[in-house]
Formats: structure tokens, sequence, C-alpha cells
């Protein structure tokens, strides 16, 4: 079992900037894909970024350029940099873990752009 903790949500202006954090219960050398996802109000949950541990980063399109995805393993860490926040950025972040084909998801934190 792994448990997954995210932290660094809150309410930003547009423009801004904020970091997310991602604690996870067991190593992440070994985890083969650490991903964000969010899930706006009245929308499906979509894919913002994941780091497979072989060194691939994937980004939607409508963050690239602005969000970077970086795994510290000493920290157990994964964290999501957000720069030139958006009011369309606005949703629940999740954190998930994906290995030996299993996945696990934490309880997310809220994003809010507005002004």
């Amino acid at each position: 079992q792994v448990q997954l903790v995210e932290s660094g949500g809150g309410l930003v202006q547009p423009g801004g900037s904020l970091r997310l954090s991602c604690l996870v219960s067991r190593s992440i050398s070994s985890i083969y894909v650490m991903g964000w996802y969010r899930q706006a109000p009245g929308k499906e949950r979509e894919l913002v970024a994941t780091s497979i541990s072989a060194g691939n980063i994937n980004y939607a399109d409508s963050v690239k350029g602005r969000f970077t995805i970086s795994r510290d393993n000493a920290k157990n860490t994964v964290y999501l940099q957000m720069n030139s926040l958006k009011p369309e950025d606005t949703a629940v972040y999740y954190c998930r873990a994906s290995t030996y084909g299993i996945s696990y998801w934490g309880k997310g934190t809220l994003v809010t752009v507005s002004s």
C-alpha cells in the first residue's frame, strides 16, 4: 500500500505561482510513474504532468512552458511548480503513483486562481 499526501494549494492571483508537493509513504525511486492530475468543477479529471523513472517527462499542452514536475528521491516527494497561473488552472490537483500495474491516488489539494 502506498499513501500520497498533497499540499501547497491555495488562492493565488492570475499570473502568480504555486508549488505543490506530494509526499509518498515509500521510496519513489522505484515507482515507475509519478504524476499530477487535476479536476475542475463540472469536468473530468485530466493529466497535467507525468515523470517516468527512466527520466521521461510529459506535460499537457495547456501547461507546457508554465508548469514543471520534479522528483526529490531523498525526500520521497514529487513537486509541481506552477507559474503564470490562469483562472482556467483552478481545480483540485491530485498526485498519482503507478507501479506494477497498480495506481495510488492522494486526496487532492485545491488551487484557486482568481483576482
